[in-house]
């Protein structure tokens, strides 16, 4: 079993990774592919460099979106989860909704955001939250209903409070399911604020996306696409490491 034990070291990725990378640059100039169908690193690297503030402008635009919308649909999901869980009437109404809510895929919601809520910001900040809410929600919801009941009979016996009970039992059992919701809406907050840029937006990357594709500039796509993914994975890896900190008996490496 040792010569699996850093099986995921991210030196190991890192090599996996610039190794794509050169046989990628080796492929597209051996076989002399359009720069259309198929850009080498290199192409990219340097639309990057060309359109370097164009690039800043769009990605800061959907960066404020992301970042916004996340923190709204997280606190609406905290409120609307700690409501469920204390009271059954408020379960049994909002609940079913939400698992209708997963059967309608966003991009098919967002164009009605679009049009009841205009071009600018409000819209963006809607699918940002749909997309962070639910997630969060769901899973925070179910955590805050996992906690062993045996040991909340307990803590009653002790005369602990309705708050002693939720800070020692109901918040730490439900810390794993409020943080795996967390990483899944992380992983597709980034795609929320793309998609309603799609449905009509003067700027951002899910714009220059468009733009790009139209005018078959297939390096500027791949370098949208490079933003977006490494914002995602920044913002995942942030919430891993504050994952960590808050439940380190849970959490290995």
């Amino acid at each position: 079993m040792k010569k699996f034990r850093n099986i995921g070291n991210p030196i190991y990725s890192s090599i996996a990774v610039v190794v794509f990378i050169i046989v990628w640059e080796i492929f597209t100039r051996a076989k002399n592919i359009k720069e259309y169908i198929l850009p080498a690193p290199s192409a990219i690297l340097n639309e990057f460099i060309t359109s370097g503030d164009l690039l800043l402008h769009h990605s800061m635009v959907t960066m404020t979106e992301t970042v916004l919308g996340f923190i709204l649909g997280l606190v609406l999901a905290i409120l609307l989860s700690l409501l469920m869980s204390s009271f059954k009437l408020f379960r049994s109404i909002f609940y079913p909704f939400m698992f209708l809510s997963q059967t309608i895929p966003i991009i098919v919601v967002a164009p009605l955001i679009t049009v009841w809520f205009g071009f600018g910001l409000v819209s963006k900040l809607i699918v940002c939250v749909l997309v962070v809410f639910f997630p969060i929600a769901l899973n925070l919801t179910e955590g805050l209903s996992s906690y062993d009941k045996d040991l909340e009979e307990l803590l009653m016996c002790m005369n602990a409070s309705k708050l002693q009970i939720f800070m020692k039992l109901k918040l730490p059992s439900a810390l794993v399911h409020f943080f795996s919701g967390l990483k899944i809406a992380a992983a597709y907050a980034v795609m929320g604020a793309i998609m309603s840029e799609w449905t009509g937006a003067e700027s951002g990357l899910g714009i220059f996306l468009t733009r790009s594709m139209k005018s078959f500039r297939t390096a500027a796509m791949f370098a949208d696409i490079a933003i977006i993914s490494i914002f995602s994975i920044l913002l995942f890896g942030l919430i891993k490491l504050i994952e960590k900190r808050c439940i380190k008996w849970n959490v290995k490496g």
